[in-house]
């Protein structure tokens, strides 16, 4: 079975007047009024249409039960006042207090401005799922978020299924308004990333294994003209991958690392190392999962998707930073030769682990690639994963928590909160170190208490990261994964979480070193 990248929509920006474009749908914003049972208030970019309804389309609008609540979306037939033969409202919420892009203000909208206008775009795109082509005013409002709400509110995953429902396709093209090719492009490409994240982490872990999920990740990269590197199983033996190995070993699909590098186009600012786990299934090993949502562990490879996306996105967009992807891959499954409790492995670099728990795997395959990561001397090591379930009890399903460095850490999760995935700094108390200390080697994978499990994973990692190196982990255990239905631009499977965060991060490098 095929491992597609997903198809996304056309995009492109609109010249003209979105009150005479040709399109099946015309898309525009709502603000809820200052006084009740007031008609809801038009955003930016929709006076034209406004005037096409002799300036009472805010108060047919309201006859039909719009009130600019964030993501409501209604709908009325044009009667032929504009071209589109439909009108589809959609709230953004209470408007941005500070015009300034991205700013905090956007009451009642659960974020920022921008992440308003994401939000209000995918469910729209939602609604409007089986048209041919839609104009949205929304990029009068914010650009980039438009598009981006749009193209990953409409994603649709539809690979296993024998057929697919037309009536659920997302809009074949959208055309924004308040904007230019430029930046529709751009906007595209992030989300065709994130589409792509979703996709691989959608994909059923009998299809995507660690040889199969390689092969597409090295697809990836040389369609983007990137330099690619794999590992198999005998040479990760031969190089000392122990992690790795020791992980791998009881599948019988044996495990690989990938490795993909931008080149930064020939005048590199910085050199930056990204590194995520990709754990194809994970039974928790001989240490074995409860069978109540073991499913959802197909997404124990979130990490590497964003990475190897994140890698690729960074040649579209030809970003001045040389950007080295070291991707993990391995199954980590009981049988007769799975690694076990009390093992002792010996990493890539030498170091030993003493194996408490088999499913604290993430560490042992994310240890070795991060020493390899660090060879190449770079100025920023950035590692992804879902790491622990403790993150989903310290922050929930939808915020990340981000370790490291003091600075490095404290920008990624600056960085990615105002990119719209939330994301939280936190400490790595130096005292935790002593819980990981082993009777046998040099350090232990997990700890015998209960309390600051996603911290005491970072120390683990820090052990590995050299002196003087600033790095950040991400742990997106909960955000990766949406098991609930779709919200905003946010649809049920993958997320696509933290690609925007890593991009917003390269770029900033870009730009500031």
């Amino acid at each position: 079975m095929p491992i597609d990248v997903p198809t996304i929509p056309d995009t492109a920006a609109l010249s003209g007047s979105p009150a005479s474009a040709a399109a099946d749908a015309l898309v525009i914003g709502l603000h809820p009024a200052d006084g009740g049972g007031a008609a809801p208030v038009l955003a930016a970019g929709a006076g034209d249409v406004d005037s096409a309804f002799g300036g009472e389309l805010a108060e047919l609008l309201r006859t039909v039960g719009a009130t600019g609540k964030i993501e409501q979306v209604v709908s009325l037939p044009s009667r032929g006042a504009v071209t589109a033969p439909r009108i589809v409202a959609v709230g953004l919420g209470a408007p941005a207090t500070d015009s300034a892009a991205g700013a905090a203000g956007a009451a009642g909208a659960g974020g920022t401005a921008a992440e308003a206008v994401r939000r209000a775009a995918g469910a729209a795109a939602r609604a409007l799922a089986g048209t041919g082509s839609a104009v949205s005013t929304l990029g009068a409002v914010d650009a980039e978020a438009a598009v981006v709400g749009a193209v990953l509110g409409g994603y649709r995953f539809d690979v296993h299924r024998s057929s697919a429902d037309p009536a659920s396709a997302p809009v074949a093209s959208w055309a924004f308004t308040g904007t230019d090719e430029a930046l529709v492009r751009r906007a595209a490409l992030i989300a065709g990333a994130v589409a792509t994240t979703r996709s691989l982490v959608n994909t059923a872990p009998n299809v995507l294994v660690p040889e199969t999920f390689a092969a597409r990740a090295v697809a990836l990269g040389e369609q983007a003209g990137l330099v690619t590197e794999v590992l198999d199983d005998t040479r990760l033996r031969e190089n000392g991958y122990g992690g790795v190995s020791g992980v791998g070993q009881g599948s019988a699909n044996p495990p690989r690392l990938v490795r993909l590098t931008w080149n930064g186009g020939g005048s590199p600012r910085a050199r930056v190392a990204l590194v995520g786990k990709g754990i194809t299934f994970d039974t928790g090993g001989i240490s074995l999962k409860p069978n109540a949502g073991m499913a959802d562990m197909t997404s124990d490879m979130g990490g590497a998707a964003a990475v190897v996306a994140t890698v690729v996105l960074a040649a579209q967009l030809g970003l001045p930073v040389t950007v080295t992807a070291t991707v993990p891959m391995a199954e980590n499954m009981p049988s007769s030769t799975a690694y076990k409790p009390g093992d002792v492995l010996t990493m890539y670099g030498g170091r030993t682990v003493e194996v408490l728990n088999t499913d604290a795997e993430g560490r042992l395959i994310l240890a070795d690639a991060i020493v390899r990561a660090a060879e190449d001397s770079p100025d920023y090591l950035v590692e992804t994963s879902t790491l622990t379930g403790a993150q989903q009890v310290a922050l929930g399903l939808r915020t990340a928590g981000v370790m490291g460095s003091d600075e490095l850490r404290d920008r990624v999760a600056r960085l990615g909160t105002a990119a719209g995935e939330d994301a939280w700094a936190m400490p790595l108390p130096e005292y935790l170190r002593s819980d990981l200390d082993s009777r046998v080697a040099d350090i232990a994978n997990v700890s015998g208490q209960r309390f600051a499990g996603m911290l005491l994973a970072g120390m683990f990692l820090k052990e590995f990261v050299p002196d003087g190196l600033p790095w950040a982990h991400i742990d997106i255990a909960g955000p990766s994964y949406n098991t609930s239905g779709p919200r905003g631009y946010t649809t049920k499977g993958g997320t696509g979480v933290p690609v925007r965060t890593l991009i917003a991060f390269l770029e900033d490098v870009a730009a500031h070193g």
